[in-house]
C-alpha cells in the first residue's frame, strides 16, 4: 500500500529558464571547471539565503576540492530536475500510475530543485551546462525511463558518498549525507513504480536495470542493506559517469538520442512538508 501525498502538480510549478546556457562539455576537466555565463533568477535563491550567508560567514571558505565536488553535485541536480520534470510532463505512463506514485515523483522534483539551489548558493554560479541528452525511448517507454531513473539515482548516491568522504568540513560532509539520504529515497520510490505501470504502458515492470547494468527484481524495492559506492573514489569518476547526459559528443558516442536536447529549467521549489525543509548547513 502506498502513502497518499498532497504534493503540488507540475502545473503549479512556475519555472524560470536559465539564459545563455553553456554548450555541452566534452572533458572531465572542462566539465568541472567550465566558466558559467548565465545567471539563475534570484527568486530561486530566496529560500536558501541562510545557507549562503552561513557559507560566506566562515573564517575559512570551501577549498578548491570542495568546490569541485559542489560543481559536480550541482550538475547532477540539474540533470535530476530535468529528468523528473519530463517524466511528469511528457512520459505517457505518468498519467496512468496511481496518484500516490505521481506524488512520489512530484515530491522528488521539488527536492532535487532544492538541492540544486543550495549548491548554487555555495558555488555562486549555475551548473556547467543546462542542456541534457538521454538514450532513445527515454520518457516514451516506461521500462527505459525507470532504468535510467534508477541508474541516475545510483550515481547520485555514490557521488554524494564521495562528498561524505572528501569534503573538508563536518558541515559539508553532513549536508552531503543529508542529500544522499533523499537520493536513496528516490531510488527506492523509482523501483516502487515498476509494478504500478499500467499494462497499456508495458507494465507491470518487475525488473529494473540500474547503474551496475544488471536487472534486479523490484521486490522488495528497498533492496540495499548499505548504500552502494559503485567503487567511486573521487568526484571525477562521478562526473565521467554523467558526461554522456551532458555532452552532445559523449552522448553520441554512448548511443544517446542527440536529436532532442532537454533544457534544465529553474524554479522556486515547494517542499512537500515544512518539517523536511532545509534549515542550515549545520542542520
Amino acid at each position: 500500500m502506498h502513502d497518499q501525498h498532497g504534493d503540488p502538480t507540475i502545473g503549479q510549478i512556475d519555472p524560470q529558464t536559465t539564459s545563455d546556457p553553456l554548450s555541452a562539455v566534452t572533458t572531465r576537466k572542462s566539465f568541472l571547471k567550465g566558466a558559467a555565463v548565465a545567471g539563475v533568477g534570484a527568486a530561486g535563491l530566496g529560500t536558501l539565503a541562510p545557507a549562503a550567508a552561513l557559507a560566506r560567514g566562515r573564517k575559512k571558505g570551501p577549498t578548491r576540492g570542495d568546490v569541485e565536488i559542489l560543481k559536480a553535485a550541482q550538475l547532477a541536480e540539474a540533470l535530476a530536475v530535468t529528468t523528473y520534470t519530463n517524466i511528469i510532463g511528457a512520459a505517457p505512463f505518468f498519467k496512468n500510475i496511481p496518484a500516490d506514485d505521481q506524488g512520489y515523483l512530484q515530491g522528488a522534483l521539488q527536492e532535487e530543485m532544492s538541492h540544486y539551489l543550495l549548491e548554487e548558493s555555495l558555488t555562486g554560479k549555475p551548473a556547467a551546462t543546462s542542456t541534457f541528452y538521454y538514450p532513445p525511448k527515454m520518457f516514451s517507454d516506461a521500462q527505459t525511463t525507470l532504468n535510467i531513473l534508477v541508474t541516475l539515482e545510483d550515481a547520485f548516491i555514490a557521488a554524494y558518498l564521495v562528498g561524505v568522504r572528501d569534503f573538508s568540513t563536518a558541515d559539508l560532509r553532513v549536508t552531503a549525507a543529508r542529500i544522499m539520504g533523499i537520493e536513496s529515497d528516490h531510488r527506492t520510490l523509482a523501483r516502487v513504480l515498476g509494478p504500478d505501470v499500467a499494462s497499456s504502458d508495458g507494465g507491470p515492470i518487475e525488473q529494473i536495470t540500474g547503474f551496475q547494468k544488471s536487472a534486479e527484481s523490484v521486490d522488495p524495492p528497498n533492496n540495499n542493506g548499505y548504500e552502494r559506492t559503485l567503487l567511486l573514489t573521487n568526484i571525477e569518476q562521478a562526473v565521467e559517469a554523467l558526461t554522456p547526459f551532458a555532452s552532445k559528443e559523449a552522448a553520441a558516442k554512448a548511443g544517446f538520442d542527440t536529436s532532442k536536447p532537454y533544457e534544465f529549467k529553474s524554479f522556486t521549489p515547494k517542499l512537500p512538508n515544512p518539517l523536511g525543509e532545509f534549515h542550515s548547513l549545520k542542520g
